[in-house]
């Protein structure tokens, strides 16, 4: 390894050890590199001439100088039900590192094995998982949505049972911070006022320092409003995009807004508003059109926990802003999806009722607002041929083009505007199952090419059309469940 200047630090030690217990990782067998993230590296603060030199920090044979593995422990509201057992339960915080840029960095490795939160799971990652988060962590970093990233993954022979029996891997993901609501929760029901506040403390200082200075009433009011409003934008985020997370537990809710925990998620093919994409929810609890709410009852969850150090009626005014926040990204959002830069006051109307008639004609969501970003140069037959009734699509085209004669930009500006905020290219879930057949036949070439285009999803890349198409048949509502 070559650095270019990172520090070395491990923070998270500062708090009150009942947030953590000291375990090594369990080595895996016979590992090898799989993927290297080396753009990430490179903003990270380091370069690596020879990837493979990773291989054993992956595996959790080799811990390096400064390196001392934690598994966190948090509880958490798993599908509106509290939970006091939770934690890492197969991932260790490893160290944290600051880049040159002055960014944070924790390196946590899933996969690493037991620890004492895993109840009745046995630690391991396996291969299928491991991929799906590497690829969406980095096709969301890549849409410009705030996420946790993937450093590198390894995969091993050691062999792992969850439905049938599968082969294990571990993964590095980094990001600022790996706090999540939860640890709130922790601290509030088991600790205790004193180890509330250490946490907030501590969760200002390293990721919300503009607020140290303030008399503490105010910094832990002006806090807890940022971390709603962070929280509302990116499922704003999300929702533009029609990712699905799939398992919007509060333990899954990062303190600092990024999306966090990539299980039995999806990207919307045929638009369907109530859409569940984690076949053991059963209830559809975290259904595509619920999740703006979800988002709200985790910052409530989050809310109850802070009651003990701050006033009740900063907590409700904190509360209040997360449907404004909400609310004014997803319609800035949506305007600019539309091409839409000057506000008219019949802008939302346009936009649910957009949603309305995708959601009744099954229109491809991303390949309805791409077709919408060439419309004037392309014609009007890319948004035509997804709809079985033309009529309705000319109707609704029609309507846009009316809403389109009080803008002021060239159409060739809009367009272009439009083609920075629609993705020609998503992580559809036959993508990454086909990706994932082939690495468990031992070829990462797939992976690793689909991972090329993912990084440019709002480019044309004419050599990869067949990623943007739609899905087959056997591809559209693929099963995805928690086991992981």
């Amino acid at each position: 390894m070559s650095s270019n200047g990172f520090k070395i630090e491990h923070r998270y030690l500062e708090l009150p050890d009942s947030f953590y217990t000291r375990v090594q990782p369990t080595p895996l067998k016979d590992a090898r590199m799989v993927c290297f993230n080396d753009d990430l590296a490179r903003e990270m603060g380091f370069h690596s001439e020879n990837p493979q030199q990773w291989t054993g920090v992956g595996a959790g044979t080799e811990l390096l100088e400064g390196m001392d593995p934690v598994a966190m422990k948090y509880t958490g509201h798993q599908f509106g039900m509290y939970n006091p057992d939770l934690g890492d339960g197969r991932g260790l915080l490893l160290w944290e590192t600051i880049g040159p840029d002055g960014r944070r960095w924790d390196w946590h490795l899933k996969g690493a094995g037991m620890t004492p939160y895993s109840r009745f799971g046995d630690g391991k990652a396996v291969l299928r998982s491991t991929i799906r988060e590497y690829l969406c962590s980095e096709a969301m970093a890549a849409l410009g949505i705030r996420t946790t990233r993937a450093l590198f993954m390894v995969s091993a022979r050691d062999p792992v049972r969850r439905e049938s029996i599968e082969t294990a891997a571990a993964l590095m993901r980094v990001a600022q911070s790996h706090i999540r609501f939860g640890h709130f929760e922790f601290a509030t029901h088991h600790e205790g006022e004193e180890t509330l506040r250490a946490l907030m403390e501590h969760v200002i200082a390293l990721h919300f320092p503009h607020l140290i200075d303030l008399p503490q009433d105010e910094r832990y009011q002006r806090w807890f409003v940022e971390v709603v409003e962070r929280t509302a934008r990116m499922i704003a985020d999300w929702q533009a995009v029609g990712f699905c997370h799939g398992v919007m537990n509060s333990d899954n809710m990062s303190i600092i807004g990024d999306t966090f925990d990539y299980g039995p998620y999806a990207f919307l093919d045929d638009f369907d508003a109530g859409y569940i994409c984690n076949h053991t929810d059963q209830g559809g609890r975290y259904a595509y059109n619920r999740q703006p709410n979800i988002g709200f009852v985790n910052c409530q969850y989050l809310a109850n926990a802070l009651l003990p150090v701050m006033n009740e009626d900063d907590v409700r005014r904190g509360l209040r802003r997360y449907e404004v926040a909400y609310n004014e990204r997803f319609l800035q959002n949506m305007r600019d999806k539309l091409g839409l830069a000057l506000e008219d006051e019949s802008d939302l109307s346009l936009i649910m009722d957009t949603f309305s008639m995708l959601h009744e004609h099954h229109v491809d969501y991303t390949l309805f607002f791409r077709g919408l970003s060439s419309l004037i140069s392309r014609g009007s037959a890319p948004i035509r041929d997804l709809f079985v009734d033309r009529s309705v699509a000319d109707e609704w085209l029609e309507r846009y083009e009316r809403r389109l004669q009080s803008e002021t930009r060239a159409h060739d500006e809009r367009e272009y505007q439009m083609r920075k905020v629609n993705p020609k290219y998503i992580l559809r879930n036959y993508l990454a199952q086909q990706v994932i057949l082939e690495a468990q036949s031992g070829d990462y070439k797939p992976m690793k090419e689909l991972l090329e285009v993912l990084k440019k999803p709002f480019d044309e890349q004419p050599h990869f059309e067949e990623y943007a198409a739609p899905p087959p048949n056997w591809g559209k509502h693929l099963s995805i469940s928690c086991s992981s």
